[in-house]
């Protein structure tokens, strides 16, 4: 549902954050559009870049927006979300990627999935996504079966890897994937000397996807016995955050080379969020002081027909759009999609360090360490620089 991609509205400023936005409605009224309304849980952060980037590399018309009607989402209000190929070509993505997540979830036998009945419905239910999306890529001159060819990979490559393995051989069919979805949008915005570059940019954001939601979920999965990439091949913390910091960094040169009409929400998400996204995930994974967190019982999933009815309910409530709430699925609790992730909505973008929560913020407000709130931080305020990435 969301994604290593969650700008805050402190960083973005009005006007970006309503083209963000207008890229998310967008993606998810292209699901809806093409695949039919339960396809709109296949909506997340990631997805959207692709369209996006579509958009950046290509000069504006107003053929690009249209006018959705009122939305729970939006507070029941109009807005112009954005259309297009780029929009199609997220969601067709978005959607063939999800069908490979329910299946993972029925070979688990996550919840409800644990019985046959249910694990063989949420198969079709996937094989379905897997068809659409082919279909649906073939009108964009995309062809999916990369992206099926990665999802039937990836079961092969995690049963081979083992102490010692690299981690870099279990992210390769996501890296593969992502390269492909990435370079499209420079043919489909007419762009084809874009293709080289952006290719290398999917190809690392994918990596770092899939490392970060490797580090997000490795002591959930420890705690249950279910398998994770960095513990199965005995990827310690600082060789997966140095791989994490290293793909970050190269996504910022790939986008060098990229010539956009209007590259400014593509430099926000892929070239700032994704440091951000480190910091987030590594923090995550420790207690202040450096001490490994107090170990929590593994979290009960619920299954595909339990977690869609919740979802439904949060859709339809608005809790999705505009408050905290606790993921149907994996139990964990997550943020409103007005609320744009990792920074609050009580101050500036300057004053994040007064109330966000990472590691950095106990030195900026001065309980500790050598910063203080007068130390060597970025901000005006004194924020030390791994806080809210604030570039004031």
């Amino acid at each position: 549902m969301f994604g290593i991609i969650r700008p805050c509205r402190h960083r973005l400023g009005q006007g970006l954050a309503a083209e963000w936005m207008a890229h998310l409605c967008g993606l998810c009224l292209a699901l809806r559009a093409e695949h039919g309304q339960f396809a709109r849980i296949a909506t997340n952060y990631d997805g959207l870049v692709l369209s996006v980037l579509t958009e950046a590399q290509s000069p504006r018309t107003p053929a690009d927006r249209r006018t959705a009607g009122p939305c729970p989402l939006r507070g029941m209000r109009t807005a112009p979300v954005a259309r297009g190929e780029g929009a199609r070509l997220a969601a067709t993505v978005s959607l063939v990627l999800a069908s490979a997540r329910l299946r993972d979830h029925a070979a688990d036998g996550d919840g409800a999935l644990a019985r046959r009945p249910v694990a063989a419905a949420a198969r079709r239910v996937a094989a379905g996504w897997d068809r659409d999306g082919s279909r649906a890529a073939a009108g964009l001159g995309f062809d999916a079966a990369v992206l099926l060819d990665a999802v039937d990979r990836q079961p092969r490559l995690e049963a081979a890897a083992g102490a010692g393995s690299s981690v870099l051989a279990v992210t390769e069919p996501t890296e593969t994937a992502t390269a492909a979805a990435f370079a499209h949008t420079a043919h489909l915005a007419g762009r084809p000397g874009n293709a080289a570059p952006l290719a290398e940019a999917g190809r690392l954001f994918g990596r770092l996807a899939h490392l970060l939601d490797a580090v997000e979920d490795q002591q959930a999965d420890d705690a249950a016995g279910a398998w994770n990439p960095l513990t199965a091949t005995g990827t310690g913390s600082d060789e997966a955050r140095r791989l994490c910091d290293d793909a970050a960094h190269g996504i910022r040169l790939a986008l060098r080379d990229v010539e956009f009409e209007d590259g400014a929400l593509v430099r926000v998400l892929l070239g700032r969020e994704p440091r951000s996204a480190v910091r987030r995930a590594f923090a995550a994974g420790r207690a202040p002081g450096g001490a490994p967190p107090t170990p929590r019982p593994p979290t009960r999933r619920r299954g595909l027909v339990a977690g869609c009815a919740v979802w439904t309910g949060l859709f339809c409530t608005g809790q999705v759009c505009c408050s905290s709430y606790t993921d149907p699925w994996t139990g964990r609790q997550r943020e409103g999609l007005c609320r744009y992730g990792d920074c609050c909505q009580c101050c500036d973008c300057c004053q994040c360090c007064q109330c966000c929560q990472c590691p950095g913020c106990n030195t900026c407000r001065g309980g500790g360490g050598s910063g203080g709130s007068g130390g060597s931080g970025g901000g005006s305020d004194g924020c030390c620089p791994d806080c809210c990435s604030c570039d004031c």
